[in-house]
């Protein structure tokens, strides 16, 4: 494992951490360790959750419709005091202070908002996700589904991209099944 550590986001004690070996040797004893999570069940249901870290990996620092004006070097936004029942109210801040708030949440060159580990990592995605369904005894459900709106004498089909004809549904797959599904072989007429 390699870890680039930039200076820039480390300070006071933590700038020594900014030396790998030093970084090294203070991660070590953390890999020794037996890790306990805490788990409960989320107080909204999954719906809840989903919406909650939404709203951190699908959006930006503040909006535009924040933003009220610019002028004099002042940045005038729109934000929520929660102490005072989520009452909007306005600030104006000095261009300099405005991004010393705002460039922490860009991220730096390389990283993403969102990842994903272990099985769902992209690399291992296609050959561990069928062995887990596997190993848990059960099958990812493929299904079919044939809708009345397939046949020929559809009105509200998709036009065909090409000629503009209507196409038709022969088959409907999840972003899973298109994720696991090999792509059709070609076979050539002799």
């Amino acid at each position: 494992m390699r870890v680039v550590i930039s200076s820039v986001w480390l300070a006071g004690t933590l700038k020594l951490l900014a030396q790998p070996k030093t970084f090294a040797a203070w991660l070590r004893p953390l890999y020794r360790e037996k890790w306990v999570v805490y788990l409960k069940r989320p107080f909204g249901g999954p719906e809840h959750v989903l919406q909650y870290l939404g709203r951190y990996t699908h959006r930006v620092a503040i909006s535009n419709h924040r933003l009220l004006s610019f002028a004099n070097d002042q940045v005038t936004f729109r934000w929520c005091d929660s102490d005072h029942n989520n009452e909007q109210k306005l600030v104006s801040l000095s261009l300099d202070k405005f991004l010393r708030r705002f460039l922490p949440h860009i991220l730096p060159q390389g990283f993403v908002r969102i990842r994903h580990f272990g099985f769902l990592a992209n690399r291992k995605r296609a050959s561990l996700l069928p062995l887990c369904f596997q190993l848990l005894g059960s099958l990812p459900t493929f299904q079919t589904e044939q809708h009345a709106s397939a046949g020929k004498d559809s009105f509200d089909a998709w036009p065909c991209p090409k000629c503009g004809g209507p196409m038709q549904i022969f088959e409907r797959l999840t972003a899973a099944e298109i994720q696991l599904r090999s792509p059709p072989t070609v076979t050539e007429a002799a």
